[in-house]
């Protein structure tokens, strides 16, 4: 599978103050059709895992203004940037941003979760792209009756406003210039309306054409891989 190709490592030295995220106007038009442009302060986007995906998502929204810093397990010193608008930092100092994307293997999510260093993940929203596949061979996993991966997710992130977004693609399709030949859609689920509006406005921004389906008990299993519809579909919006 092709991987999206690399820039030189960067890293932050100095991270500043950082600017909190401002929440999503829901009584503006644009917040009801997020293919509008509308300005979101939202500054602080981390990203843990910088894998195939990890770095596709990066450098796609390196695209929109935002901070996107990119960590892996193994420190910001080992970290290869796909982007040089991506800073490369450590996993505890991603997962202080207002947003967070958890772009590890399913089998290292908890581990991933447990070293952030972050116990209360309270106003933070917490982009989930995972499928539950366990390596190296890919079986499903159990997911105990959950209707949707997501929603395991949840648990290891008490207090977040989960949003299940970006697993549908391959990382060469996330990390390709979404515009061309229109643009490629994008989905969006989660139980809080304002997060998924917000990662909706996110992903516009960065070239995609979100469609937003909904609270996961609705968009949970249409978005599953292994099963649901949705997934490996190359989809785009041709106006």
């Amino acid at each position: 599978m092709p991987r999206p190709p690399r820039g030189p490592i960067r890293h932050r030295h100095q991270l500043g103050r950082r600017r909190r995220l401002r929440g999503l106007n829901t009584t503006h038009p644009s917040a009801q059709n997020p293919t509008h442009h509308q300005e979101i302060n939202m500054t602080g986007i981390g990203i843990i895992g910088a894998g195939g995906i990890g770095s596709a998502i990066a450098r796609r929204l390196a695209t929109t203004g935002s901070e996107v810093l990119l960590a892996n397990s193994r420190g910001a010193h080992t970290v290869r940037v796909p982007d040089d608008r991506v800073t490369a930092v450590d996993a505890t100092e991603a997962a202080k941003a207002d947003i967070v994307v958890l772009a590890v293997p399913w089998n290292r999510l908890e581990a991933a979760v447990a070293n952030s260093g972050i116990d209360d993940w309270s106003d933070k929203i917490v982009i989930d792209p995972t499928n539950p596949l366990s390596a190296p061979d890919f079986r499903p996993a159990d997911l105990g009756g959950a209707v949707s991966s997501t929603q395991l997710v949840e648990r290891l992130v008490p207090g977040a406003r989960v949003v299940k977004a970006l697993g549908t693609l391959t990382p060469a399709d996330l990390a390709a210039d979404p515009t061309t030949a229109g643009r490629r859609v994008v989905f969006v689920s989660g139980d809080d309306d304002i997060a998924n509006r917000t990662v909706a406005a996110l992903a516009a921004k960065a070239g995609w054409a979100p469609i937003n389906l909904g609270p996961l008990a609705i968009g949970g299993p249409l978005l599953h891989f292994p099963g649901g519809p949705l997934p490996t579909l190359r989809l785009r919006l041709e106006r």
